[in-house]
């Protein structure tokens, strides 16, 4: 474990004292050349970037409505100073949404305002110099993007686009991220995030086959590229490979097998995960999402179905329609795309699945709203479904189930502290500080009704649980798929 002091946890979540610049030296690794060539960035710091970023903000600003009203409406009301995970669990006053928004606003300020051009000492308008740089490829990597402090502006001002916009910036006058954009680039030329190719997915997933075969004793597939399948799944890597992502798998598959619909998943487009988002490439993530098109239209498929990733359902839900739609090949009478939670869901209502609940009395659950699904999304076909679909299929699948505080889930959820492209171990401190408040109301939970499973439909967040549950004194092992609990309590075989 890295050494560094994790926040302690209380009765209830405080709001900290100001500690500046406890964080101004977290920094992700720069990407080196060769990284950045793969997305389609320069390798090293252009000439004259400084020019070069300034005209960037403006196309930007120029491009997108919202990003100008984001930048020119704050009135400093201060609404947003304690909603965000990261200045709770660091005190780094620059981690306060409307502080880290100023990093980027007072640079637009100087070049596109009457006010900042003629008069920037009143406004706090600076100019673009590599102090100013730096200090954005810091805290602009210190925002997960998770949109809380938006959910409490009295003018929706969304953080998450302005970081988006001066990662952007970063990218073209050359200083990127390197575990970002060498991800984006693997997903270019192979594939997947993990840079798996092809015969060692399929390896995987015929010992995953063997697996389950000797477990319950029924022949479960897990099919690759099999052309006039019924449905396409589109799940994260990570579900290929770790625990417990891999349990998320398992049990897609049972739900397949047993509704008796063919499905398969592509080695082409072995990803639903498309950190260009992260980035705020447009470029990138319509080069990325290409990919699931085109491997439905070669396929043949008929339905695409998102598996357990939070960003990925984001723009799967959001941009994939207008990205890379229309999905006029697709069968109608299904929801284009679905989310593999609404698929289960309806096999449950419609009684289609037998589930027992007693194979998980071994476990005291509680749900963990992820970010991206809670407030960039929907699942089904009322308001907060995104909500309450996640929970009934857990309901359904166990005997004990207690939700955390009212104030700490739902579109109040708090972040993992790993998503917007900071799940990499050069930041393990930023993360085990922003996972605070999200272990704070775990604590609550735990010590109240005895909860010792948390589930969750991210990849990103079940990785970082991981990796942050231990740091808090909780079992490593502690955090799970809902479709792992739907695979341990299905039964196969035969309907009753």
């Amino acid at each position: 474990m890295a050494k560094f002091d994790t926040p302690v946890l209380g009765e209830y979540q405080v709001m900290p004292h100001v500690h500046p610049d406890t964080m101004a030296g977290s920094k992700p690794f720069i990407a080196k050349p060769e990284i950045q060539a793969g997305v389609g960035f320069p390798g090293e710091l252009v000439p004259d970037w400084e020019n070069v970023a300034v005209k960037k903000i403006g196309e930007l600003v120029s491009q997108s409505r919202a990003l100008q009203v984001f930048l020119d409406s704050c009135v400093k009301c201060g609404a947003c100073t304690d909603k965000c995970h990261y200045y709770l669990g660091t005190s780094d006053p620059k981690n306060m949404p409307v502080a880290r928004q100023d990093l980027f606003r007072s640079v637009y300020r100087r070049h596109y305002t009457f006010a900042g051009k003629y008069f920037p000492m009143l406004v706090g308008a600076r100019d673009m110099t590599k102090d100013v740089l730096d200090e954005w490829y810091s805290y602009f990597h210190q925002c997960s993007q998770c949109r809380r402090c938006s959910v409490f502006c009295p003018y929706g001002i969304d953080t998450a686009e302005i970081s988006m916009a001066a990662r952007e910036v970063m990218d073209v006058v050359g200083l990127g991220q390197k575990y970002s954009n060498e991800i984006i680039g693997k997903v270019h030329k192979i594939g997947n995030n993990l840079g798996l190719p092809e015969p060692a997915l399929v390896d995987t997933l015929q010992g995953l086959e063997e697996d389950v075969k000797e477990e319950t004793g029924v022949d479960v597939k897990y099919p690759v590229d099999v052309k006039g399948a019924e449905v396409l799944l589109i799940t994260p890597s990570a579900d290929f490979f770790a625990e417990p992502h891999i349990d998320g798998l398992i049990g897609y598959g049972k739900v397949f097998h047993q509704a008796g619909i063919s499905w398969t998943l592509s080695s082409y487009a072995s990803e639903a995960a498309n950190f260009s988002m992260f980035i705020g490439s447009h470029d990138n993530l319509h080069r990325a999402a290409l990919r699931i098109r085109e491997a439905a239209l070669d396929l043949g498929v008929k339905r695409i179905i998102v598996g357990e990733c939070g960003h990925a359902w984001r723009v799967a839900y959001s941009f994939w329609n207008t990205l890379i739609g229309p999905f006029d090949f697709l069968d109608q009478r299904y929801p284009i795309p679905q989310h593999i939670c609404e698929f289960t869901y309806d096999l449950i209502q419609r009684g289609a699945l037998t589930l027992d609940k007693s194979a998980n009395d071994d476990r005291i659950v509680t749900f963990h709203d992820s970010c991206n699904v809670s407030r960039a999304s929907r699942m089904g076909n009322t308001p907060g479904g995104q909500f309450k679909i996640p929970r009934e299929i857990i309901k359904a699948c166990v005997n004990k189930f207690h939700d955390m505080a009212p104030e700490t889930i739902h579109e109040n959820t708090f972040c993992c502290g790993g998503g917007g492209g900071l799940l990499t171990d050069d930041l393990m401190e930023l993360r085990v500080k922003g996972a605070q408040p999200r272990m704070q109301a775990l604590k609550q939970v735990v010590d109240e009704y005895g909860v010792n499973h948390v589930a969750a439909i991210c990849a990103i967040c079940k990785s970082q649980f991981t990796k942050v549950l231990p740091y808090y004194k909780f079992p490593m092992d502690m955090i799970g798929s809902v479709h792992g609990l739907v695979s341990r309590a299905i039964q196969l075989g035969p309907k009753n």
